[in-house]
């Protein structure tokens, strides 16, 4: 059997009152029963990153900047595979989620990213369809497969458990699919460094 696949599951809102840990709890649990697979989940808002941007091409000057840095950036860089954790917020996605994509470049690089988004009527969908073109210009591949969460008040019971088993049959489809091209990209980049 293979090493065990990096996942890092990234749990993208730091609104007050957020469902997400839920939602990330959950993606984690799934995640963790397979053997194919390690899980760090990165809570954006027990991790926050700086939100002023240093000149192209430079670090932060601010030793605080930094720091915050590296409670984070290490992590996604040894991540062979993401689970991206979003809500829908006016169409798109949190800001929170853009800043922690945007501190970071070749870190994502030739790496699988799958979705998990929740909201009401639309499940988050939207917020997912604009992830995407964000994650293919840093040359990362989303997979086809996704878990939406439509309604997501009601998915999860007290214990944080899916409350309808398709909820589930959909994470081990996206995850079966995600390991598939996390095997495959981290032998490529193995056998040859990526050139972006």
């Amino acid at each position: 059997m293979n090493t065990p696949l990096r996942l890092a599951v990234v749990q993208g809102s730091t609104r007050d009152g957020r469902l997400g840990p839920v939602v990330a709890h959950w993606m984690r649990g799934h995640a963790a029963a397979r053997p194919d697979m390690t899980v760090d989940l990165i809570d954006l808002a027990e991790t926050p990153l700086p939100t002023v941007f240093p000149q192209l091409g430079q670090g932060p000057a601010d030793e605080a900047d930094r720091a915050l840095l590296r409670a984070v950036s290490p992590r996604i860089a040894d991540a062979d595979a993401f689970v991206v954790v979003t809500p829908e917020y006016n169409h798109s996605y949190p800001a929170s989620l853009k800043n922690a994509i945007d501190w970071h470049n070749k870190e994502w690089h030739a790496k699988p990213v799958a979705f998990v988004s929740y909201g009401g009527f639309s499940g988050g969908l939207r917020a997912v369809e604009h992830l995407r073109g964000v994650f293919a210009e840093l040359h990362a591949v989303t997979v086809r497969e996704a878990v939406g969460l439509q309604g997501v008040w009601a998915q999860f019971d007290a214990e944080g458990k899916a409350v309808d088993p398709a909820v589930d049959a959909a994470a081990k489809s996206m995850l079966d699919q995600l390991a598939w091209w996390g095997e495959a990209l981290r032998d490529a980049r193995a056998k040859q460094p990526y050139a972006a």
